[in-house]
């Protein structure tokens, strides 16, 4: 099968198209032929070495864990699923090894849920590690309706999906965005404010109050000034900064593959609640190039890579 694949760790110059075995199957896994694979920021970060420690790398490795395709075999004991079955999944494994960027990949059961039916393969690939994210922080938060809640980096993969769960949580929701994506966000329900200098003022003027829950998916100065604006009981959560948790009392999430939750996260797309926003597709020959456009960041969306 065609797969991007990498010997070393290193920058994009390290990834190449090359011919591989098709994976094999253990009693609770099934093979997907992939229509097509997310690219999420972690996949450039484990990539260039920066998870060793965290992330254990079996090289050569084949990059990726968001997919969306077609169950091609079944393992011994995968009931959940049948041959041809439109599928996605967060197919996150203990080692880093035969990933997503491939014409065909082994997902546990554990990993996926049968496909939305309203979307493409392009806007369902986009879903899994973002909306699993924004799904797993909201409810570590204890979000309910009627709080006040920021969302850093609002108009992000993960952001994006955060602001339309928690506006349909009955939230009000509050995103930081540079200016050229604040009507997008606005589109998803949330009320802008713009990143940088004065943005403590910004968000004290929005909500005297202060912000019952902050979503933070930047880290950085997000942590630094979450104590100002947090409200009387307020909580943080951070998927990059472990002072949320340590420092502030609030929680550090590492994301975790959940068919269920994934499963929640398909009926509210074909229910209209959660729509899913495509910055930018790109065949398996260009994997490398998708790479690089989600390390630039400031991407408004998913980018996708299309393997069929």
């Amino acid at each position: 099968m065609r797969a991007i694949a990498y010997d070393e760790f290193g920058s994009t110059d390290v990834l190449s198209l090359r011919d591989l075995p098709e994976p094999h199957i253990g009693p609770d896994t099934v093979v997907v032929k992939v229509v097509a694979a997310g690219v999420n920021p972690v996949d450039y970060k484990v990539r260039e070495g920066y998870l060793q420690g965290l992330i254990d790398v079996d090289l050569p490795a084949v990059p990726g864990w968001d997919v969306a395709g077609v169950v091609e075999k079944v393992g011994l004991d995968t009931p959940e699923v049948e041959v041809g079955d439109e599928v996605f999944a967060y197919a996150r494994k203990d080692v880093v090894s035969g990933g997503t960027l491939a014409e065909y990949v082994a997902v546990p059961v554990r990993t996926l849920a049968k496909k939305p039916s309203t979307v493409g393969f392009d806007e369902a690939a986009g879903v899994p590690l973002a909306g699993l994210t924004a799904l797993q922080t909201i409810r570590r938060s204890g979000l309910t309706a009627g709080q006040t809640v920021l969302v850093h980096a609002a108009a992000g993969g993960v952001g994006s999906f955060a602001v339309q769960l928690a506006v349909h949580a009955g939230a009000r929701v509050v995103g930081t965005a540079s200016e050229r994506n604040h009507d997008y966000v606005r589109s998803l329900g949330a009320e802008p404010i713009a990143y940088g200098d004065g943005l403590v003022e910004r968000a004290r003027a929005t909500a005297p109050g202060g912000f019952d829950v902050i979503l933070d998916y930047v880290g950085g100065e997000a942590v630094d000034i979450a104590p100002d604006l947090l409200a009387d009981g307020g909580r943080i959560v951070s998927i990059t900064d472990a002072r949320a948790r340590d420092e502030l009392g609030g929680e550090y999430v590492w994301v975790r593959p959940d068919a269920d939750d994934l499963a929640e996260l398909a009926a509210l797309i074909d229910q209209g609640a959660l729509k899913v926003e495509i910055a930018e597709v790109f065949d398996l020959e260009h994997a490398a190039d998708a790479h690089r456009a989600v390390e630039r960041g400031h991407t408004r969306g998913k980018v996708v890579v299309r393997i069929a």
